[in-house]
């Protein structure tokens, strides 16, 4: 971290996969960390397995009074806040004809909703000191437009957007807005998913390779930080190329239909458990 004292981080959705990584590579390196999650119960066994200081909070990122009970029970347990990790998401796939409007709903009240609540909740107590860091997990699909994930890719967008105004918004006041834009990152969220070899080997992460993209934006107060950046490079490129030869690349590839050529009862599955909670 950019400071040698310790920091007090808060992360969302940590109780497993992403959020779990970074608790423990912020903790580390010497900070303290609190677990925020709707799963109580394997928060506080995450937090068991965290070398240092971790505690394990109840959190409903789309709920404001109980982000803002997380952040202030955080700060009551380990000290004032330092950083916030916008991490919890939801990735539900499928034909978007076929989409129902609770499917909907839920992805844009996490991903999107939750991380608006969360950094202006966190932005609040962060201007009475003049510091502060929000670190927003996005994704490559924040980059980039893939079928059968339209409603992701649209909350993902606005992450990344309202990422890059808020960053120059707060900037003058002292307080620093990254984002973080992962591959395919092998955790739930993406279990299911037949990527194709050249997907698999240039495209996809582990949690702690995002972790270390996410200590490494606090570190460096970077904008975007892509996680692989060979694969953000290659999608900036790829943006770049006129729509029908782009398609036709994304065919060669085998790329075009990457979230719907899946193993449909291991994304069932992950939709029955994310389904299964608010809001």
């Amino acid at each position: 971290m950019a400071r040698s004292d310790p920091k007090v981080v808060a992360i969302t959705g940590a109780a497993r996969g992403i959020g779990l990584a970074t608790a423990k590579a912020f903790a580390a390196r010497g900070a303290s960390v609190a677990i925020g999650d709707l799963d109580l119960d394997l928060a506080k066994e995450s937090a068991a397995t965290v070398a240092g200081a971790a505690i394990a909070l109840p959190l409903d990122v789309t709920a404001p009074d109980s982000f803002a009970a997380f952040l202030a029970d955080a700060e009551a347990e380990l000290g004032p806040v330092d950083i916030l990790v916008n991490n919890a998401g939801v990735m539900l796939t499928g034909d978007f004809l076929d989409e129902q409007r609770t499917t909907t709903d839920k992805m844009i009240a996490i991903n999107l909703g939750g991380v608006i609540t969360g950094a202006q909740l966190a932005a609040k107590t962060f201007v009475k000191r003049g510091s502060g860091h929000i670190v927003n997990v996005a994704s490559m699909a924040g980059a980039a437009g893939f079928p059968g994930v339209a409603t992701y890719c649209g909350t993902k967008f606005g992450v990344v957007g309202f990422t890059l105004a808020l960053r120059e918004e707060l900037a003058p006041i002292g307080i620093r807005v990254s984002a973080v834009l992962p591959g395919i990152v092998h955790t739930e969220l993406s279990a299911g998913l037949q990527l194709p070899a050249v997907v698999e080997k240039f495209g996809s992460v582990e949690p702690d390779d995002i972790a270390h993209a996410v200590v490494h934006a606090v570190q460096r107060n970077k904008a975007l930080t892509y996680a692989p950046g060979r694969l953000g490079r290659v999608l900036r490129a790829s943006n770049a190329i006129p729509e029908r030869p782009r398609r036709a690349l994304h065919r060669w590839m085998h790329t075009d239909r990457l979230y719907l050529n899946v193993d449909q009862a291991t994304r069932d599955a992950y939709h029955a458990r994310a389904n299964t909670t608010p809001p």
